[in-house]
């Protein structure tokens, strides 16, 4: 078992004995989802920690979109709930790069592609496979998509 979600696993197991519903709760959708990874395709497989923790920035993501779609339903409880539960998950993913951060890094990958010959708005798929993965898990993709469009077409 990889460390990330054996850490999920006693975490679990800490919330049910002090019967944490919202931690618990979540929890288990987590680690049923990471399990669900596991067995999807054809062979069983163990998920590495950067697996895991992909999982668990998607299952942060449909909480996020979630309380969005309550909160727009004026159902408030439950958009509560949902903020809930995508704090209890953030809390297993590294911290989001904050706007300057991002900045610098797409800066520097446009500068790599046009290094190798690639400019102007076209140069977009390029600098994204740069920037994906210095920035996997630290910034949604529609985030890095507009800080990149921004630089391409300044």
């Amino acid at each position: 078992m990889t460390t990330l979600k054996s850490k999920l696993q006693d975490d679990l197991n800490v919330a049910i004995k002090e019967r944490d519903e919202l931690r618990s709760s979540t929890l288990r959708l987590t680690l049923a989802a990471i399990t669900k990874e596991e067995v999807a395709g054809k062979e069983k497989r163990v998920l590495s920690d950067d697996e895991v923790q992909k999982v668990i920035a998607r299952e942060a993501k449909k909480r996020r979109e979630a309380a969005d779609a309550f909160a727009q339903g004026g159902r408030a409880e439950q958009a509560e709930r949902e903020k809930a539960e995508g704090e209890v998950l953030a809390t297993y993913l590294p911290q989001p790069l904050s706007d300057e951060q991002l900045q610098e890094i797409v800066a520097q990958a446009v500068e790599e592609a046009k290094a190798a010959g690639a400019e102007g708005p076209r140069a977009m798929g390029a600098v994204m496979k740069i920037v994906n993965p210095k920035v996997a898990g630290q910034a949604e993709g529609g985030r890095v998509a507009a800080a990149v469009k921004k630089l391409l077409a300044g």
